[in-house]
């Protein structure tokens, strides 16, 4: 799990559903802002933008099975609480990214499914290559086994 982030919690909270299987939900409570400084504020919110861009990447999804599919991708090594979930959501469907729309779920509720905009697919597409190159060049950085001389 990723430090700092999210805690477990095996408490089931009231609408969130159950997994397809039958299992409670595993869903974690976010820890306060204060327990995180501003750099990882800015890199969790832009990597949770990025995973919930390539979650509706390969069609609408509603909240429950993108936070399902993010944990899966990542083996649960980020659990995304509702509370950060549609945060998220609603900020990348004010930006144009994702659309929503209402519609029956597997279990025959109602669901908001969210879905790829044209603009969040060119921002999918820009932001996965940014983060790649940000990610090889930090790891090349704190790999360093001297200071760089001129």
């Amino acid at each position: 799990m990723l430090s700092g982030y999210h805690t477990r919690s095996t408490r089931r909270r009231s609408g969130f559903p159950l997994r397809r299987d039958g299992s409670e939900a595993n869903v974690s409570e976010s820890l306060s802002p204060a327990a995180m400084d501003d750099l990882d504020v800015s890199l969790m919110r832009g990597t949770l933008d990025l995973l919930i861009l390539k979650a509706v990447s390969w069609g609408p999804r509603h909240g429950y099975a993108i936070v399902e599919w993010i944990e899966q991708a990542t083996d649960d090594a980020f659990l995304i609480g509702e509370g950060t979930l549609y945060p998220a959501l609603h900020r990348l469907e004010r930006r144009g990214l994702i659309s929503a729309e209402w519609g029956v779920s597997e279990n025959n509720r109602q669901a908001k499914y969210y879905s790829l905009a044209r603009a969040g697919r060119a921002r999918l597409q820009t932001g996965t290559t940014s983060w790649h190159r940000f990610v090889e060049l930090a790891g090349r950085a704190l790999r360093a086994t001297s200071p760089v001389t001129s």
